[in-house]
């Protein structure tokens, strides 16, 4: 009698939604979300909680709805915004992969990032092509170990005090950051230059475009819905895993908030590329320092793997549909989409050479918050949809939105760019598809062609 197959409990659907969630964000968003909003940042990560919940609700509406599950399908809405749809969350999830690289190679070697994130791209594609893919139980393993580093750091940045000048109950000065981004621009080799490059004056909208940034931490909350069958009880795990993962999340980002405001104060935090690590030092812990740099390095290359296994899948599914190239969806003996692995691993090179981490953060970002605003609209076009969905979505849509569009000038233009590319694509391939496939129905006129 064969063995019936293993469903994940929702306790560990809990741990898969904060794997999810303890990646990258943790180690670099809260370096930009300062030089925006200086010591107000703090604010803009409950923005952010509130907003991922605002998501999460949604997602679980879809989700008990209707049989389709969490994701948008034909009927949500119309065409070309389900087609925008599809191309945001595969342009956010290229973009995290490239932002996971760039914060790698910081903690790896702040003196030269950019080679060590090269080299963790090419080994993640060639891991990806041989079918390896991050486990519940190793995901269990991230989350405890980063919990106890987390502790740690809390706990010295509380204890520490600022180093003069850099008081923290003082909003970051306007000089500051434009002084950062001025020497970003004439220091090549010094690792500030890949997380300022994005940094922006503080000013009343500084606490909306930090709360963009700390929203980083929470694009990986799909990753629950995602598993669909493996789940023993879908309908509850997808209502509450991803939504007691943000709130575990919002209260440690909190924390580490004051920590690193205690400790390093708003300047130094913004100027950091490293801002847990440069916390450690500080603090005069250098075993500590090296602890927090494992600990780092392991959440951004299991992020890079989830974000770029994630991405050439998705790629490799809108191909077999007709949305995106025939060739993405080419696979190998492993049934892995090994050409999408290396076309999205050599784009996400490229976003990691060309913009940096942050600015990789906040075209993740924008492309997410874009799949986000559709998802709310989707729920709005539900019929019968109860009266606090529809709120919760027009607030959720209104609030991605908003968030989009303070992000910095620079990757909010990298963002439609990337956007308009690909959706231009995508609607060039379906309609391709669709012209093809009247002639592939009726089949030759010919009597000899089809006798041939």
């Amino acid at each position: 009698m064969p063995r019936p197959p293993y469903r994940i409990p929702s306790t560990t659907a809990v741990v898969v939604a904060l794997a999810a969630t303890f990646g990258t964000g943790l180690y670099a968003a809260l370096a930009p979300a300062a030089a925006s909003a200086g010591a107000w940042f703090p604010l803009g990560v409950v923005l952010a909680g509130l907003l991922a919940l605002g998501v999460v609700a949604s997602t679980a509406h879809l989700a008990t709805a209707r049989p389709a599950g969490p994701e948008l399908v034909r009927g949500d809405l119309p065409g070309p915004a389900l087609r925008l749809g599809a191309v945001s969350r595969l342009v956010s999830r290229t973009a995290a992969a490239a932002a996971a690289a760039g914060v790698f190679g910081a903690y790896v070697l702040p003196s030269r990032p950019e080679p060590v994130a090269v080299i963790a791209v090419l080994a993640v594609i060639g891991v990806n092509a041989a079918g390896v893919r991050v486990s519940p139980g190793a995901s269990r393993g991230l989350v405890v170990g980063t919990l106890l580093v987390l502790a740690l750091v809390i706990g010295v940045g509380l204890l520490t005090n600022a180093p003069d000048g850099s008081d923290p109950s003082s909003a970051m000065p306007a000089a500051t950051a434009g002084t950062a981004v001025a020497e970003a621009d004439g220091t090549p080799d010094d690792p500030v230059v890949g997380t300022l490059q994005a940094a922006v004056e503080p000013g009343p909208l500084g606490v909306l475009t930090a709360a963009a940034f700390v929203f980083f931490a929470f694009t990986g909350l799909s990753r629950v819905a995602e598993l669909g069958g493996s789940l023993r009880d879908p309908m509850r795990a997808i209502r509450r895993a991803p939504a007691v993962a943000v709130l575990v999340t919002t209260t440690l980002l909190l924390l580490l908030s004051a920590a690193l405001l205690h400790g390093l104060g708003p300047a130094r935090l913004a100027e950091s590329a490293t801002p847990l690590a440069s916390l450690m030092d500080t603090g005069g812990s250098p075993a500590l320092g090296v602890l927090v740099r494992i600990a780092a390095v392991a959440a951004t290359a299991a992020a890079l793997l989830g974000a770029l296994s994630r991405a050439a899948s998705g790629a490799a599914r809108l191909a077999r549909d007709g949305e995106l190239p025939a060739f993405l969806g080419r696979g190998g003996s492993r049934g892995t989409p090994w050409v999408a692995d290396l076309v999205l691993g050599g784009l996400t090179v490229a976003v990691t050479l060309a913009f940096g981490p942050v600015v990789a953060i906040a075209v993740s970002v924008g492309a997410a918050l874009v799949h986000h605003t559709l998802l709310h609209a989707a729920v709005l076009r539900l019929p019968g949809r109860p009266g606090t969905a529809a709120f919760v979505a027009g607030a959720g849509g209104t609030g991605c939105v908003l968030l989009a569009a303070v992000l910095p000038p620079w990757p909010l233009l990298a963002t439609a760019a990337l956007l308009v590319a690909a959706w231009g694509l995508s609607t060039v391939c379906s309609r391709s598809a669709a012209a093809r496939e009247p002639r592939a129905e009726s089949g030759p006129s010919d009597p000899e062609e089809r006798a041939a």
